[in-house]
């Protein structure tokens, strides 16, 4: 295998498994929506909640 033909592979592994990320039983999710959870999923958390009331006490205040 040459470097190109990888390249391809890797990109059409990239596009596979975005593909099985974005469907859910409704659909599919749109493409931008699907690249912007997979980067934020990257993240590392800003926040450390202790409990779902404080988690929820910070959506409320950001909301």
């Amino acid at each position: 295998m040459n470097t190109a033909s990888l390249a391809h592979e890797v990109k059409m592994l990239r596009s596979f498994a975005v593909s099985i990320v974005g469907r859910d039983p409704e659909g599919e999710y749109r493409p931008e929506f699907v690249r912007k959870v997979l980067r934020a999923a990257k993240l590392r958390p800003s926040q450390r909640f202790a409990n779902k009331k404080s988690f929820l006490a910070e959506l409320s205040r950001n909301g």
